[in-house]
């Protein structure tokens, strides 16, 4: 039997046709044929693919170990769920976790090494490998290029893709424990609750990577025109937003006594460069109050212009919010079919796909 035509086109002909196609037909066709995997994953084709736009997507943490491990993730644009097996770590690297992600790659703990992946090649390298606790006890953030940090209440372990220098350990002079630590580019930032045990009050702290060897390195954010920014939000947190801004979410509280309760879920957005704060974006009512009013926890997970907000009452199903720079505007819907949320609380992070990313 003679082979299909597209067989005997030449390869440069290929790399053409496939390269006006969307990453995401280009991950779906990888798995059709060998010729295809093959040319789609050469370096010549992934040459051509440098300067595509990366597939923006919403990755979720798994609440339960698998057999099978996988990395699921959600596509806003085209509505639909995605499986990237990641069993070509077994069985080397056991029970493969993803916690975070940067510039194309994955990050995932197996026991007490971090492993840096590109879920859609399967390229994967082992960092160098660190205690235990620092798994179950640390935040791992990741910027480009190459350079993690996992940071804790009590050190923060810094590691810059040099295999020579390996992990650099420094001690950390924050109040209390950080609250959902984000690092953009060599800034790091977290929230700390500095008030006493009867009420909250937190606060804004931040250090850059380059001042990591001073003993005193963190420092408070704050600014008289801020005034009560950090008393209007009940258990607020931090998310990495586009660039250099920052987004601060949490609950409106209805009015500032101690156990006030909130109307809605309030964005906030800080510009780190004009260090002014602006109002991003609100919860609609009746999303708020069929999924969230009488959740006292509920999780905040995305980056850039997307967050995705998960409670027990709504398992199943994510509220997202979906910022048009174009509109100027947030909107909000909901994702339904969330596979595998275990207590009903979803985590997870951004995921920026290329097939080109190397660990």
């Amino acid at each position: 039997m003679d082979a299909p035509p597209i067989y005997r086109l030449p390869q440069d002909t290929l790399h053409q046709i496939f390269a006006h196609l969307p990453l995401r037909q280009l991950i779906t066709l990888r798995s059709v044929s060998k010729l295809f995997h093959q040319t789609l994953t050469s370096p010549s084709f992934t040459h051509l693919l440098s300067l595509s736009h990366p597939l923006s997507l919403l990755a979720l943490r798994p609440s339960l170990s698998s057999p099978s491990p996988s990395l699921l993730a959600f596509d806003p644009d085209q509505n639909q769920w995605l499986t990237f097996p990641l069993s070509f770590l077994l069985p080397h690297f056991p029970s493969p976790t993803p916690v975070a992600s940067s510039d194309g790659l994955v990050y995932l703990w197996s026991h007490s090494t971090l492993i840096a992946c590109n879920p859609l090649t399967r390229h994967f390298k082992p960092l160098p490998q660190l205690g235990s606790a620092w798994s179950r006890h640390g935040s791992v953030l990741v910027s480009p290029p190459n350079r993690v940090l996992v940071l804790s209440e009590l050190a923060a372990l810094y590691y810059s893709g040099d295999d020579n220098n390996g992990w650099v350990n420094f001690s950390s002079n924050l109040p209390a424990k950080p609250r959902s630590p984000i690092l953009i580019n060599d800034k790091v930032l977290a929230l700390c609750d500095v008030g006493s045990p009867w009420r909250s009050q937190w606060k804004l702290f931040s250090c850059t990577l380059s001042t990591l060897q001073a003993s005193q390195f963190w420092s408070r954010l704050e600014k008289h025109e801020w005034g009560d920014v950090f008393d209007i939000l009940k258990r607020p947190r931090l998310v990495k937003g586009v660039g250099n801004r920052v987004l601060m979410i949490g609950g409106l509280r209805s009015s500032f006594s101690l156990n006030a309760s909130c109307s809605t879920i309030l964005i906030l957005r800080l510009d780190l460069e004009t260090m002014e704060w602006a109002e991003a974006g609100r919860m609609p009512g009746e999303m708020f109050r069929r999924g969230f009013a009488d959740s006292s926890k509920f999780k905040v997970f995305g980056g850039g212009n997307r967050v995705c907000f998960s409670a027990k009452r709504v398992g199943g199903r994510l509220a997202l919010w979906d910022y048009v720079e174009e509109a100027g505007k947030g909107e909000w819907r909901w994702i339904d079919g969330v596979p595998g949320c275990g207590d009903g609380l979803c985590r997870g992070f951004a995921f920026e796909a290329r097939l080109t990313a190397l660990p």
